[in-house]
């Protein structure tokens, strides 16, 4: 009984040894390996079997791009400010038995490196360089910082400055001056709202002028046409009246002409055209000689008709 139970522990044991043997390992990453305390191989993505007692797992890495934030450093201007900046390291490790045996903690170098090159760089700038050229800066370190770490088998991908954070002093001068450019910028601004008010304002009086101008001349216009009308139209009934008139008289005429007339009925007209003549408002009158012979010829004519 006490030999069963002995090997059951003895199988038991061997189980438990032969899984800790297998080692899967998962996508974008990868198992360094030794055997003896030397390096035996860099195992990929799948399932794998280590010698037990004899090979062991060195390092286990990430190969996916990786970020560090590395806390603010201090560091001297050429104009001899000092402020503190903090950056951000995005790097990639490329060959992982480099990366496990080329330095012993690779974070903490990368950091020492990241804060030398940042004094170094910055050491050659005045303030406002500083302030206004980071994309310089974040060039500068990255190339830097990819041949120092390369014997590491890291690559940096990119570095960025992530606060740049000068003296308090300096803080307070650029405060003031933001706040100055931002008052500046309001007044611009207003100015150039109250110039485009005034231009729309004057637009606007300058086109109802217009319109005022343009609608008196079309009134005028119309005046004079109405005008025009009229005045054709007065001197077209004028006309119609005279031709009328003279249209009546040669029909008289007409007339006349057509009865075939003697001249005692001539005369006898005269003596009419005469006596219109008479009822007038004249003091004198001259009788024609042609009148006096009808006013016998006339008494003639009574005469004959008082016989009869």
């Amino acid at each position: 009984m006490g030999a069963l139970i002995a090997f059951l522990v003895l199988i038991v044991v061997v189980l438990i040894i032969l899984v800790s043997c297998i080692k899967i390992v998962p996508q974008a990453h990868v198992v360094v390996v030794e055997r003896l305390g030397g390096y035996l191989a860099t195992w990929g993505v799948g399932l794998h079997f280590k010698v037990p007692f004899i090979d062991r797992v060195a390092r286990k890495i990430i190969l996916k791009e990786q970020v560090v934030d590395f806390p603010p450093q201090p560091v001297i201007t050429k104009d001899n400010v000092t402020m503190q900046i903090d950056t951000v390291v995005y790097f990639q490790i490329t060959d992982p038995k480099l990366f496990t045996y080329g330095v012993e903690n690779p974070i903490m170098a990368i950091e020492n490196l990241t804060a030398t090159t940042l004094r170094n760089i910055i050491g050659d700038l005045e303030l406002d360089e500083t302030l206004t050229s980071r994309e310089t800066i974040n060039t500068k370190m990255r190339a830097s910082l990819d041949v120092a770490t390369d014997p590491w088998g890291i690559k940096v991908n990119r570095v960025e400055l992530k606060n740049i954070i000068p003296p308090k002093a300096i803080q307070d001068a650029m405060e003031k001056q933001m706040k100055a450019e931002r008052e500046r910028r309001e007044a611009v601004t207003r100015a150039e709202g109250e110039k485009k008010s005034t231009i729309l304002v004057a637009e606007g009086k300058k086109e109802s002028a217009i319109l005022e101008a343009e609608a008196e001349k079309t009134a005028a216009i119309l005046r004079a046409e109405a005008k025009k009308e009229a005045t054709v139209r007065e001197a077209e009934g004028q006309a119609a009246a005279i031709l009328k008139v003279q249209q009546a008289n040669a029909e008289g005429l007409r007339y006349l002409k057509e009865a075939d007339l003697d001249a005692n009925v001539l005369q006898l007209k005269s003596i009419e055209a005469f006596a219109k003549a008479a009822d007038g408002k004249a003091t004198k009158i001259i009788i024609p000689s042609e009148i006096q012979g009808i006013a016998g010829l006339t008494k003639s004519v009574m005469e004959v008709a008082k016989n009869d």
